[in-house]
């Protein structure tokens, strides 16, 4: 017997994304459910070779659903995701606002999987579940398996973010002033607070007191919480005229002594992760050739003679695949592949 699965924010860049990798993964699912504002009723979104009408969020009833799949920014789960996980149905939310809620995991599978066994075992919990930031996703997915083997003391991190991590209004704004500058009038920023197009903006989300933003404190503080508290985390964070994927060069100082080959090798046997490490021209993931792939790349892995115990390396994923929607269906997988769930009667 299948489940039935809600995807709430059907219309937008991860919920499309969302149906076309449950799609792809043969998702067991008897019913799926596109859901969304009152104002995109009736609007027809791709479910692999099925076209959904888009239900009212407002009026749809979650009895009897086992998943929600939320991509809807966080005043919608802050409204909703409470209401949704008291029916019994497992919400897996992609936005921020619960990630560092204590009695909600935030959780990559290939990461921690025990917290979420933990989290499952539990007789009373919210039936909410965090899915990370974007950027900490792919970051994690790559620094766990050198974290179990030399423990990693710290992180510095820059990343180089693409534009479709700001929705497809940004996606726009790059295309329109990319054209602008060869054929009309370059239009003026809107999304951004500086032109995007052949630039490189090192701000994203708001600016905080101590002067970071809100994206670099997420990375520090998602990296603790699924990874170890006592690793030291640094970021800036940047982005960049890119459509789809994010970047990351992470410069990482170890406990333990661990060279460049013995971190090739364990990466590469590492689930999520692809080596593509060869030290000659092209040898190396760009944010182009990741797009629509499910892995996380790395490459560059270097040593650091600069610090006791220090790498370098080059990480990059699809945004929308692994740092969002992809995570998010995998969790679902973890949770049914480990038996964690008493099927909603």
């Amino acid at each position: 017997m299948g489940y039935k699965v809600a995807i709430v924010g059907a219309t937008g860049n991860v919920g499309q994304e969302m149906l076309g990798i449950l799609a792809e993964r043969g998702f067991p699912a008897d019913e799926v459910f596109a859901l969304a504002s009152s104002r995109s009723i009736g609007r027809e979104v791709s479910f692999g070779d099925k076209t959904l009408k888009c239900k009212d969020l407002e009026t749809f009833d979650f009895t009897g659903v086992d998943f929600c799949l939320m991509s809807a920014g966080s005043e919608i789960s802050k409204k909703w995701a409470e209401k949704i996980g008291e029916t019994g149905c497992i919400v897996i939310d992609n936005s921020s606002f619960w990630r560092y809620h204590q009695d909600v995991p935030l959780i990559v599978p290939e990461v921690n999987p025990h917290h979420l066994e933990a989290y499952m075992a539990q007789e009373e919990r919210m039936n909410i579940i965090a899915n990370p930031n974007c950027s900490t996703a792919q970051l994690v997915v790559a620094l766990k398996p050198l974290h179990d083997h030399a423990k990693i003391k710290r992180i510095v991190v820059s990343t180089y973010q693409s534009v479709s991590g700001s929705g497809k209004a940004a996606m726009d704004e790059l295309w329109n002033q990319t054209k602008g500058i060869f054929v009309t009038d370059i239009p003026e920023p809107e999304v951004y607070p500086k032109q995007i197009a052949f630039n490189a903006i090192p701000h994203i989300d708001v600016f905080m007191e101590d002067g970071y933003t809100k994206e670099e404190w997420k990375v520090l503080a998602e990296t603790k919480k699924m990874l170890d508290p006592k690793i030291k985390v640094t970021c800036t964070a940047v982005r960049v005229p890119v459509f789809i994927s994010h970047s990351e060069a992470v410069n990482i100082e170890f406990e333990n002594e661990i060279t460049p080959d013995e971190a090739r090798d364990i990466l590469r046997e590492s689930p999520g992760i692809m080596v593509v490490d060869k030290r000659e021209d092209g040898g190396y993931i760009t944010p182009v050739d990741a797009a629509g792939e499910d892995a996380t790349f790395v490459s560059r892995i270097r040593e650091d003679a600069t610090v006791e115990n220090g790498l370098n390396m080059w990480v990059v994923s699809d945004n929308l695949r692994k740092g969002a929607a992809l995570n998010t269906v995998q969790i679902a997988e973890a949770i049914i592949n480990r038996g964690l769930l008493k099927k909603v009667a």
